[in-house]
């Protein structure tokens, strides 16, 4: 959909083109985030130091891989990849023997606030053009929308 494309399309274009702007958004979010980090660090390794940062750490396994939609095996990688570099350690569940739970590092922390940093001239570029007005007035959409489509997982019973 391009800037200023007509309102009018039928309902389930019109989602379908809010979505694709969205996930167009999140390629090109996720390119200059990549481009900004020195060290290699790729989104999915931030988001979740961000969501330990965010929301507590001690999550096990099987809940991080819920939280982000992701196999218990594609989790469990992504958190070896962090504990290699010392932003994570997992330890056992004392709950369930076979678990395992996760816990942010002080050097994890440290990077995740290092990304977020390393940012700041890209974030002030967009803040100039869009201005803090449109800014702020977008936001409880977007966190309205996603709200929605956490909802809709819930519903579904996906993971």
């Amino acid at each position: 959909m391009t800037e200023g494309a007509p309102p009018d399309l039928p309902d389930a274009a019109l989602m379908f083109a809010v979505l694709n702007e969205v996930g167009i958004i999140e390629q090109l979010a996720r390119n200059r985030f990549e481009a900004a980090q020195g060290d290699g660090l790729k989104l999915p390794h931030f988001v979740v130091l961000n969501h330990m940062v965010r929301l507590g750490d001690g999550q096990s396994l099987k809940a991080l891989a819920s939280a982000f939609q992701l196999s218990k095996s594609a989790m469990t990688n992504t958190v070896q990849r962090l504990a290699e570099r010392g932003f994570v350690r997992v330890e056992p569940d004392p709950a369930d023997g076979r678990g395992k739970r996760v816990f942010l590092t002080a050097a994890g922390r440290e990077r995740r606030e290092a990304a977020v940093a390393s940012l700041a001239p890209d974030l002030a570029v967009l803040l100039a053009a869009l201005g803090r007005d449109e800014a702020a007035a977008i936001l409880p959409t977007l966190a309205r929308l996603r709200s929605l489509l956490d909802a809709m997982r819930d519903a579904h019973g996906n993971a």
